[in-house]
């Protein structure tokens, strides 16, 4: 028997993107949509590219709308995740794509983001090389689930599998991210608008402030660093999805060419989602367009002593709702890449 799913947030972005994938899962049957102000409206004339699922209608984004379901995925801002699901039934399977359950620190939540704090769930990164093992461990038989953010996530298995060896220095990390403005969101902004950033690359959150810098730390504890920190700058670039990672770490001295790459190998070797390129190759963002997948590059810089990665990802499958799935997946005692594919779309 199939469980039933609703999806709040369906006409954004990563609601679709929920709905896109959940279409194509044997075992979930999408029964509610809800938004807020497309409420009334046929769910395929806000969202045309989903024909197989012309026959739902967005409703209002309220806790009854949302009640009675085995799982429910939001896709809502910030801020507006907490209050909800406080009323849904413990035994009801929440998987929330925004940041309101990310965050264990309430000191970090309060200086990063403001506002009420609800605290933190089990986090949505199975492949996550954390104490003990895997995040993947923490999922099971779970039924509050944080889906990571998109950015976050991708410098943490970029550069968790280093700390969790030994091999880099928790110390001096650097991330810059070329990003697609998708990881924004649907609502309209100016400096997202197709006349600002063709033919244009855009910095924001400059110097310390982006929201998923204490997630990417969070994360990074986990597997091992002690007081990480980490510079984090991401660039808006004109491709509609995707991330392009570039991180770099300081290599402990005396570690060699062999036992870096060894770090990486043994993380990620059996993972269905996270591959490791072969030495010399480097991923492109089109490589994983539409994919549940992650691709990292590893090299080591060795005039500056540095371990570099590259990391391509689809902000909106794997960064997003690919993980919400593979998380529900586990939590819910199904194989883990039901539903999911490795496979991108080219050119």
């Amino acid at each position: 028997m199939a469980f039933s799913v609703a999806v709040a947030g369906a006409s954004g972005y990563a609601g679709g993107e929920l709905l896109r994938l959940l279409a194509g899962h044997p075992e979930f049957e999408v029964r509610t949509v809800t938004a807020h102000s497309n409420a009334g409206q046929r769910l395929i004339d806000v969202q045309p590219h989903l024909r197989s699922l012309a026959g739902l209608t967005l409703v209002d984004t309220t806790s009854e709308t949302l009640a009675g379901h085995d799982l429910v995925f939001l896709a809502l801002p910030h801020g507006a995740s907490g209050a909800l699901t406080a009323a849904l039934s413990p035994d009801t399977l929440v998987v929330d794509c925004g940041a309101d359950h990310r965050l264990e620190s309430e000191t970090a939540w309060a200086a990063f983001y403001g506002g009420d704090y609800y605290g933190a769930w089990a986090y949505g990164v199975p492949e996550l090389p954390v104490d003990g093992g895997k995040q993947r461990s923490r999922l099971v038989g779970a039924r509050r689930i944080a889906a990571p953010g998109c950015n976050a996530s991708t410098v943490a298995l970029a550069l968790a599998p280093g700390i969790r060896s030994g091999v880099i220095e928790a110390q001096d990390l650097v991330a810059v991210l070329a990003v697609g403005p998708s990881g924004a969101g649907k609502s309209l902004k100016l400096p997202n608008l197709a006349a600002e950033i063709l033919g244009s690359a855009n910095p924001y959150a400059v110097g310390g402030v982006h929201r998923h810098i204490p997630e990417i730390q969070q994360s990074l504890a986990w597997a091992g660093a002690e007081n990480p920190t980490i510079s984090f700058t991401p660039v808006i670039v004109p491709m509609s999805r995707g991330i392009l990672c570039t991180a770099t770490a300081r290599l402990v001295p005396g570690t060699s060419d062999a036992a870096v790459r060894a770090a990486w190998e043994s993380a990620y070797a059996d993972e269905p989602f996270v591959h490791l390129l072969p030495e010399g190759r480097f991923p492109r963002t089109s490589d994983v367009l539409g994919a549940n997948t992650a691709l990292i590059g590893l090299a080591i810089d060795h005039s500056v002593g540095r371990v570099v990665t590259v990391t391509a990802v689809d902000n909106l499958a794997k960064g997003t709702a690919g993980a919400a799935i593979q998380s529900a997946n586990i939590a819910l005692g199904l194989p883990e890449t039901l539903g999911l594919s490795t496979n991108g779309v080219a050119p």
